[in-house]
């Protein structure tokens, strides 16, 4: 990645994905924390949540325990320190997930400037940027106000779809084969970009965030990313990059290039 810009999301599963789900496992750690079983397993316990997708992870996270997002952008900036002095040109971009309101995104971003500000200023002789990924319908609609806080958006289109639709990728196999043996739905939303729903939110966003920001760098990620209608549809709606799993690259590229010659009609 050398010269490059890489985007790096900070933590945003429920804190009880990283905690032992069995008594063994918590026996285990305690042994290793000094602690006694009882306190891990009430703690394992209180973290545990009845929706967590909707719940308590996220930047939400962070509000609550900001030494969390502190840690992770000091070992950011650490680490490109690091590479400028192996003669590697980083550009880190530090994304923040879940933001639903624009004081969440504004106290995040002075949290990772307190953090950078500690640092020499004469070691970052980087480019950096901070931005945030737009996963809520609410941060759709109110790009304009999220982009005075944002160098750049990402679109996270896999929970996009999750909360238009009101549906979990979890669960919707449940029913989703009805929908589609019934014509309900042409495709499952959660293969290619809804275009009339989902779609419909991502221009709102992308049309609110550039009304400040013109030249404002906005993508995707997600599974969408590498599906070839999703990736010519975000071409359509001039976004910037698409961002997939690796062994989707390369359909995205094709497709990429699809989209742009059956545009422009040129080869």
């Amino acid at each position: 990645m050398n010269g490059f810009p890489v985007t790096i999301r900070l933590l945003d599963p429920p804190l009880h994905e990283f905690m032992p789900q069995n008594d063994e496992k918590i026996t285990e750690l305690a042994l290793k924390m000094g602690i006694p079983f009882t306190q891990l397993k009430l703690v394992t316990e209180a973290l545990h949540e009845i929706n967590p997708m909707l719940g308590h992870r996220g930047c939400r996270l962070a509000v609550t325990f900001p030494e969390m997002y502190e840690m992770q952008v000091q070992a950011i900036i650490e680490a490109a320190i690091l590479a400028r002095k192996e003669g590697i040109v980083v550009i880190p971009e530090i994304e923040m997930p879940l933001i639903s309101s624009t004081n969440e995104l504004k106290i995040l971003r002075e949290l990772a400037m307190r953090v950078i500000e500690t640092f020499d200023p004469a070691q970052i002789d980087f480019e950096y940027k901070i931005g945030s990924m737009i996963e809520l319908p609410r941060a759709c609609l109110t790009a304009d106000h999220l982009a005075e806080y944002a160098d750049f958006f990402s679109f996270g289109t896999n929970d996009l779809t999750q909360t238009t639709w009101g549906i979990s990728r979890d669960d919707v196999g449940k029913f989703m084969g009805e929908y589609l043996s019934k014509g309900i739905l042409e495709r499952d939303p959660s293969d290619t970009i809804d275009r009339r729903g989902v779609g419909e939110l991502m221009k709102i966003g992308i049309a609110h965030a550039r009304s400040v920001k013109p030249d404002m760098d906005i993508g995707i990620c997600g599974e969408h990313g590498g599906e070839p209608a999703s990736v010519e549809f975000c071409h359509q709606i001039g976004l910037n990059y698409v961002s997939c799993s690796p062994f989707r690259v390369p359909i995205a590229r094709l497709a990429a290039a699809q989209a742009v010659v059956k545009e422009t009609g040129k080869v």
